[in-house]
């Protein structure tokens, strides 16, 4: 079996078996490693490599933002997700339609930030 075949069926594996709490953080680990691949693609002036990353990254944060439960008591806390993943999908379309490395970092940071919030649940 070639390494890649492996690691995606390894992927994929751990995708099935995830619990809601883990398929969240596996959403913002993707989400942060394509900015930061973005970043990198942005210093070698690949533009369509930075295009896709940041096309994969607004793809998960929009995941994220329709997954969340307005239901159950939780209707403030998915308020306010939703208006930060708002935010981020504002930023990372306007990081990609500028090539603007800043506005990158700032919503890899901003992901970051809630990567920890939920891995210290």
């Amino acid at each position: 079996m070639a390494y890649g075949n492996a690691s995606s069926v390894y992927k994929k594996n751990q995708i099935q078996t995830a619990s809601p709490k883990q398929l969240v953080i596996l959403l913002y680990e993707g989400a942060i490693k394509n900015i930061r691949l973005a970043e990198l693609a942005q210093e070698k002036q690949d533009i369509a490599k930075v295009n896709q990353y940041l096309i994969k990254a607004q793809d998960i944060v929009s995941e994220l933002s329709n997954a969340l439960n307005h239901q159950n008591g939780e209707n403030a806390i998915a308020s306010e997700l939703e208006v930060l993943y708002d935010y981020l999908l504002n930023e990372l379309l306007q990081a990609n339609l500028k090539k603007d490395v800043e506005k990158m970092s700032s919503a890899r940071n901003i992901l970051s930030e809630l990567l920890e919030a939920w891995t210290s649940i």
